[in-house]
C-alpha cells in the first residue's frame, strides 16, 4: 500500500477475538510465475526505480502472463501442498479459496480448482481482499474442529496484475500475483490458533476498492466507465490505518493468549509496504530477526501474501514443530485478521 493520497483519518473498531486448538498445518506450498518484473523494467512507463524502493522496499514483483490465471497459481500451489503433506488428494473434502481476483464472477475459482485437482469436496471462495487468507484459514480451522471435515485445503490466490492500472504510479509498482496454500486437519490438543482476532470495518470501503462489475456498477459498453474496472486506493489514509491497525490488532491477540512477543518465534505480516511492516516492528519492540520479509521479491500478492511467506519460511527450516508463529493480514473492506499460531 502506498503513502500518496488525501489526509482521511480512519477510526478503529475492536475485532472478535477467539481460540481454537487441536488443529494443525500438514502441509504448505506456493507458486509464482516464473519470470520478475524489476523496478528498472517498469521505467518505460514512466516510473522511477529509487522512488518505489525507498516508499516500499519492493524491487521486483511477478506478473503471471496471459496464458496464467488466478485458478492455475492456485492448483500449482495446492499441488505442492499436498506433495508436501503427503495426503492423497481423495482426503481432502473441503477447499476455501481466499482471492479478490476470481477467474470469472462465477462459478467460483474453488470449483475450478476443486475440478482440476480431482477433488471431490464443496469448494467455495472467500472474499475480503488481502485479508482473504486469514480468514480462510480461521474458517476452515472452524471446520476441522466442528469435527465436520478432516482435511480442509485452504488457499490465498490473486492476479493483481490484471485489475491495477498501468497508468497508476502510485499503486502499480506495488502489486505482483502468486497463490500460496496451506491443508488443515486434527492435531494435538497443543496445537492451533492460542488466539485469534478478526474484524471489519466498511465505513473505510470508498478508501480500497473495484467498483465495476458487481451489481451496482454492471459491466457496459461506455468508455468512461472503463477507469473504474481498475483497483482504486487512497493511499495516504490507508497507510496510516494499516500502521494503527497492525498495533491493535497484535496486541488485542497477544493479550488474548497471555503470551509476551519475546514467546513468539516467527512473525509474518501481510507483505504490503516494508515502511508499514518496519513501523509495527518498531511501534511495538518487535526483534526484527523474528520477522520474515519477502515483499522486495513479490511485491503485495495480496491473499497469497502470508501463505507465500509461510511456505519460504517453512522451507527454510524457520519453523519448528511447537513453535509461535503469528500472522497478521489487512486489506479493503476493511478487514482485518491476526492468528497466534502453534504449530
Amino acid at each position: 500500500m502506498g503513502s500518496g493520497g488525501n489526509e482521511r483519518t480512519v477510526g478503529l473498531k475492536p475485532s472478535r477475538v477467539g481460540r481454537l486448538m487441536g488443529i494443525q498445518i500438514l502441509g504448505v506450498g506456493s507458486s509464482v510465475p516464473p519470470c520478475p518484473i524489476r523496478n528498472e523494467d517498469l521505467a518505460v512507463l514512466g516510473y522511477d526505480a529509487d522512488w518505489i524502493v525507498q516508499r516500499t522496499g519492493i524491487f521486483e514483483r511477478r506478473h503471471a502472463p496471459p496464458e496464467i490465471s488466478t485458478s492455475d497459481l492456485a492448483v500449482e500451489a495446492a499441488e505442492r501442498c499436498l506433495a508436501r503433506a503427503g495426503i492423497p488428494r481423495e482426503e481432502v473434502d473441503f477447499v476455501l479459496v481466499g482471492t479478490y481476483t476470481p477467474d470469472y464472477l462465477l462459478p467460483s475459482t474453488a470449483c475450478l480448482v476443486q475440478d482440476r485437482l480431482g477433488l471431490t469436496a464443496p469448494a467455495v471462495d472467500l472474499q475480503a481482499a488481502c485479508a482473504s487468507f486469514v480468514y480462510a484459514l480461521v474458517m476452515g480451522m472452524h471446520l476441522v474442529a466442528g469435527g465436520s471435515h478432516r482435511r480442509v485445503l485452504v488457499i490465498g490466490a490473486d492476479c493483481n496484475s490484471r485489475v491495477v492500472d498501468p497508468k497508476d504510479v502510485q499503486t502499480f509498482p506495488l502489486f505482483g500475483d502468486a497463490a500460496g496454500a496451506v491443508l488443515l486437519g486434527p492435531g494435538s490438543k497443543d496445537q492451533g490458533l492460542v488466539a485469534y482476532a478478526v474484524g471489519a470495518d466498511g465505513s473505510g470501503a470508498d478508501l480500497l476498492h473495484r467498483k465495476v462489475g458487481g451489481a451496482r456498477f454492471p459491466f457496459t459498453l461506455d468508455t468512461q466507465q472503463n477507469g473504474s474496472f481498475y483497483l482504486k486506493m487512497e493511499g495516504r489514509p490507508v497507510f496510516k490505518w494499516a500502521i494503527r491497525l497492525q498495533a491493535q490488532t497484535i496486541s488485542e491477540v497477544i493479550q488474548a493468549a497471555n503470551v509476551r512477543l519475546e514467546e513468539i518465534d516467527l512473525f509474518i505480516f501481510h507483505q504490503a509496504n516494508m515502511r508499514i511492516i518496519q513501523s509495527a516492528v518498531e511501534s511495538l519492540g518487535i526483534n526484527p530477526d523474528k520477522v520474515f520479509n519477502n515483499v522486495d521479491r513479490y511485491g503485495n500478492t495480496s491473499s497469497a501474501s502470508i501463505p507465500l511467506a509461510l511456505d519460504e519460511a517453512h522451507r527454510q527450516g524457520r519453523i519448528q514443530r511447537g513453535d509461535l508463529l503469528l500472522l497478521s493480514g489487512f486489506g479493503a473492506g476493511l478487514a482485518w485478521g491476526t492468528v497466534l499460531l502453534r504449530w
